[in-house]
C-alpha cells in the first residue's frame, strides 16, 4: 500500500473542512496522497442510528484509516477553547491502536477554527494535542518562516493554521490564512518523506 497522510476533521459551518483541504493541497503539492476523513455527529438522544456513510462530503474515518496512515493532520473548530465532541469522542475510541502502538514515530499537526480573534484558537489546537502525544507521535507546528505567520490579521499560529470566520461564520478564509493550511500540509509531508 502506498503512504498517505490522513486529514480528520470535524466542521459544523464548513470552515474547517475547507482547511482540511487547503492542508490537503499542501500535503499533495509534495507528491504524496491523502485521505480526507470526517467523523459523524453525537448525540445525547439515540432514536436512529446515524448512516455508516454520510449523505455528502468527505466519508467517516475508521480505525484502519488512522492505523495505516504515514502522517495526520487534525481540524476541529473550537467549542469553549476545546476541540469539538465528535472529535473528541472518536479519540476515545482508539485505545487498540494505542495499545499496539500503530501511531508510534510518525508526524502530527493540528488546526482549528473560531467565530471571533478571540475564540480560544490556541488552547483549542493545544487540547488537540494531549491524544497525539499519549499515541506516541511527532508534533509539527507552523514555523515563521513563512511571512503569513507574522503578517496575519487574522487566524494563524506557531500551534497551527487557524481561521476567524466571524461570529455567523461570514468570513472567508484570508489569504494568509490559506497559505498557512497549504505551508502546514507540505511541512507535515516533508517530514513523511523524511522520516520514510
Amino acid at each position: 500500500m502506498q503512504p498517505y497522510i490522513l486529514i480528520l476533521y470535524y466542521s459544523k459551518s464548513g470552515a474547517t473542512r475547507e482547511m482540511a483541504h487547503l492542508i490537503a493541497d499542501g500535503i499533495e503539492a509534495i507528491g504524496i496522497p491523502t485521505k480526507i476523513r470526517t467523523v459523524p455527529e453525537i448525540t445525547t438522544v439515540v432514536e436512529v442510528a446515524a448512516a455508516s456513510i454520510p449523505e455528502q462530503g468527505d466519508i467517516y474515518c475508521s480505525l484502519e484509516d488512522l492505523a495505516d496512515c504515514a502522517g495526520l493532520a487534525v481540524g476541529s473548530p473550537t467549542r469553549f477553547g476545546n476541540m469539538a465532541s465528535p472529535l473528541k469522542y472518536f479519540w476515545d475510541q482508539t485505545t487498540p491502536l494505542w495499545l499496539s502502538g500503530a501511531l508510534h514515530n510518525k508526524p502530527a499537526c493540528v488546526f482549528t477554527a473560531s467565530g471571533s480573534m478571540h475564540g480560544g484558537q490556541e488552547s483549542t489546537l493545544l487540547s488537540m494535542l494531549p491524544p497525539l502525544f499519549h499515541h506516541g507521535m511527532m508534533i509539527l507546528g507552523l514555523t515563521n518562516a513563512h511571512p503569513a505567520l507574522s503578517n496575519t490579521q487574522s487566524g494563524g499560529t506557531p500551534y497551527g493554521a487557524s481561521h476567524v470566520s466571524g461570529t455567523r461564520h461570514e468570513k472567508k478564509l484570508s489569504s494568509e490564512e490559506k497559505a498557512l493550511c497549504f505551508e502546514q500540509g507540505k511541512r507535515l509531508a516533508e517530514m513523511v518523506q523524511k522520516l520514510g
